[in-house]
């Protein structure tokens, strides 16, 4: 059996676990520089809060119907993940962390256990020890434990959090519950050409014949079908697959129109992308660069260009990735515009171990000891104790936050004192 376990409306918990006074009250997260709606409680959807929504258009009615707004606060919401994960992986080794706040978990020889008795206790325990309420989908399948996860959720006064799919009975009539386009696997593409067939559930899709849906949906498409159907051919991925792009892109906190600012922040973009690297042991053998002017600035000229560069020598290194990141930025840099977003995505990724050597570049991998030491004096005394000469050094380039929370349980300073 497969369990689905889904932190309800996980950033504003997070906000609450530490705050209760916010219990019941709306609770809104804003993205990055406070730009729009990423998360919302259920009063604040109830309200009628859009997710997506301009914070700087929604404003008046935040201070009008009392809602709480906050800033994304991801060290707090990081670390609150990782508590919760800690506790699911004391019930079974065999998980697979979906996203910051979804995980699969796959019960193997709990033949002579009453899975949702023991899943009841589990969510118990998660919001016993981390304050964080969950939902729990049981069913033979992932695909299914999705859709019982949603019942879960929906209704959780009759289930209590925890809903198990295991007769006939419950999944057809699960599937005959779900709408098309709110099945796992299913994009927004597929949804459109199955509801234009007249399929609306899911159990209408299930109906389709195998040889229709691997000739539009592909393999994985069919393999979507059986899980629905209650085999599990969708099996747990335990362990993180490496990523085939790192990015690093920002919006600034003012519009900038110096090539030196700009500079900078496309500096600080790459580095951050040589960490990742490093991090996930990989190098990159090309740049995607992009900047992008104010759309919102009145009488500004829009503005919008983006140019790939390839690397002559697949890299990892801060030095490297800087200096052709800005050689791609340079070439894209028009004055008199002001530039509100900036990124760098590295691409063609492979792993460091299998460097590509080459007869026409004598100093391939010469920055990988400064590069290691780099990274143990990060890892000791903390991020951006050393930067390149193009980064500022004086200033912390940070983000507008202007509603950010404490970070009550990753630094000494914001941890709660009892009186």
């Amino acid at each position: 059996m497969f369990a689905l376990v889904d932190c309800n409306n996980f950033y504003a918990s997070c906000e609450r676990v530490f705050q209760p006074q916010f219990e019941g009250r709306p609770i809104v997260i804003l993205s990055n520089n406070d730009g729009c709606v990423i998360a919302r409680s259920n009063e604040a959807k109830a309200l009628g809060i859009p997710m997506g929504a301009p914070a700087f258009q929604y404003k008046d009615q935040f201070k009008r119907q009392n809602i709480q707004v906050f800033s994304s606060n991801y060290a707090l919401y990081g670390d609150m993940s990782h508590r919760v994960m800690t506790v699911l992986k004391r019930y079974t080794p065999n998980v697979e962390i979906y996203s910051i706040d979804e995980a699969f978990l796959q019960f193997k020889g709990f033949e002579y256990f009453d899975l949702k008795v023991e899943c009841a206790r589990m969510r118990k325990q998660v919001k016993q020890w981390t304050g964080i309420p969950v939902s729990v989908g049981l069913a033979p399948s992932k695909a299914l434990a999705k859709i019982a996860n949603k019942i879960a959720k929906k209704f959780t006064a009759k289930t209590q959090g925890v809903y198990v799919i295991d007769t006939e009975e419950k999944r057809i009539k699960a599937l005959r519950w779900t709408a098309i386009g709110e099945v796992w696997g299913i994009g927004r593409q597929h949804k459109m050409r199955l509801e234009a067939m007249g399929l609306q559930t899911a159990l209408d899709f299930v109906r389709l014949p195998d040889d229709w849906i691997r000739a539009h949906m592909s393999v994985l498409g069919l393999r979507l079908k059986k899980d629905l159907q209650g085999l599990p051919f969708i099996q747990l991925e335990e362990i993180d697959p490496p990523k085939k792009s790192i990015a690093t892109t920002r919006s600034f906190e003012t519009t900038v129109s110096q090539w030196g600012d700009l500079e900078e922040r496309v500096a600080t973009f790459a580095v951050s992308c040589a960490e990742k690297l490093r991090k996930q042991r990989s190098n990159c053998s090309a740049l995607y660069v992009f900047v992008r002017s104010d759309p919102h600035k009145k009488g500004a000229t829009p503005y919008r260009n983006s140019c790939t560069v390839t690397l002559p020598y697949a890299s990892n290194s801060n030095l490297d990735l800087s200096k052709y990141a800005l050689t791609a930025a340079k070439s894209l840099f028009r004055k008199g515009i002001h530039y509100k977003k900036a990124g760098v995505i590295a691409l063609g990724l492979t792993p460091a171990e299998t460097r590509q050597l080459t007869l026409f570049e004598s100093h391939v991998g010469k920055h990988q000891a400064l590069m290691y030491a780099i990274d143990k004096i990060h890892h000791r005394y903390g991020p951006h104790q050393m930067k390149l000469g193009n980064q500022d050094l004086k200033r912390t380039w940070k983000m507008r936050q202007e509603h950010l929370s404490k970070r009550y349980t990753t630094a000494l300073t914001d941890i709660i004192k009892v009186k």
